[in-house]
């Protein structure tokens, strides 16, 4: 039997680009002692996916040349060799980019289909989902009545914050989008109470006339313009988390910095960047608190899919492109 997984073949300079990958057919992984084989029916795309396969030195390990990529994916077990996990359980693990994945039990989460969809577990209840609730409730000290403004707001991370803040009591929430259709979805869907299309004009402009009073919390997924506008706007002991910086990563030379950060003394402003990798202990309070938002309905959450191991390269590429609603997913 085969399975087939992505490997990286060359670092891409830029925009990656097709024949900086190969989808490679091997035989089907057997599972050693302590682990299990997983076969994948959900694979997570992200925009950190793209630092890894830079060679620079960063808080994850590059790909390896010419070896499978790893990523977020959710499974059914097909054979075990660990105690604690057995076939037909399903598991969260990071041997994605491939349709057979044999992967550490200790590296394996048990997840149940039945109190939520598999896909889930990849987003609104998984890592974006907690990146989401530790950026905004510990990086950013949100507090009740504060103003806040969430960049890619449409995205899988984004998207959660700004609700996860009118849940938890702001004063007023802003998001900006790429294109008209995703800055409805935040007002009329997700109950943000401005947005904003990013492509119509400067952010700046567009979004002191959303948040006239200014912002007491910024919450960055893409820099850039962004960046210096939420400096621009934001009030006296203002925050910002610095989750990711989409517009920048695929850029040749170093991108120029916010020009107004000497604002931050005259605000006595705070920017904090994160990795939701050190913010593991909160993850027992949010599957707690978001999990029963999302089973009430309080906490709405967009889902894009692509079907398709060989479509997996193109999902990806959407990701950085801002063609997802919501998280990206790819359906084997």
């Amino acid at each position: 039997m085969i399975n087939r997984e992505w490997h990286l073949l060359s670092r891409p300079v830029g925009w990656p680009k097709p024949e900086d990958f190969a989808l490679v057919e091997t035989g089907i992984p057997q599972p050693g002692e302590g682990q299990v084989l997983v076969r994948n029916e959900y694979l997570s795309v992200d925009p950190y996916m793209r630092g890894r396969m830079s060679a620079a030195k960063s808080y994850a390990e590059p790909y390896e040349l010419g070896r499978p990529m790893q990523g977020g994916a959710v499974g059914e077990v097909v054979a075990s060799e660990a105690e604690g996990i057995a076939v037909g359980d399903h598991v969260l693990h990071f041997g994605g980019w491939r349709e057979y994945a044999a992967v550490n039990a200790r590296s394996a989460v048990k997840v149940d289909p039945a109190a939520a969809p598999p896909p889930a577990y990849l987003g609104v209840l998984g890592m974006t989902g907690l990146t989401a609730y530790a950026g905004l409730l510990r990086t950013a000290s949100f507090k009740e009545g504060d103003a806040v403004f969430v960049s890619g707001a449409a995205g899988a991370v984004g998207g959660q914050v700004g609700q996860i803040a009118r849940l938890k009591g702001a004063s007023r929430v802003i998001g900006s989008a790429g294109s008209d259709e995703k800055v409805r979805l935040l007002t009329e869907e997700y109950g943000f109470d401005a947005a904003f299309n990013y492509k119509s004009g400067p952010v700046g402009e567009q979004l002191r006339a959303a948040a006239p009073d200014g912002i007491d919390v910024y919450f960055d997924n893409v820099g850039g313009e962004h960046l210096e506008a939420a400096i621009g706007s934001l009030k006296l002991g203002g925050r910002i988390a610095i989750c990711g910086m989409i517009s920048v990563y695929n850029n040749t030379e170093p991108a120029p910095g916010p020009r107004n950060l000497a604002r931050l003394i005259q605000t006595r402003g705070r920017i904090e960047g994160f990795l939701v990798g050190d913010h593991y202990d909160l993850q027992p309070e949010f599957v707690r608190e978001v999990g029963a938002w999302v089973r009430s309905g309080e906490l709405k959450y967009r889902e894009t899919f692509v079907e398709g191991i060989e479509n997996t390269l193109e999902a990806f590429l959407g990701v950085l492109r801002g063609d997802n609603t919501g998280k990206m997913i790819v359906k084997l």
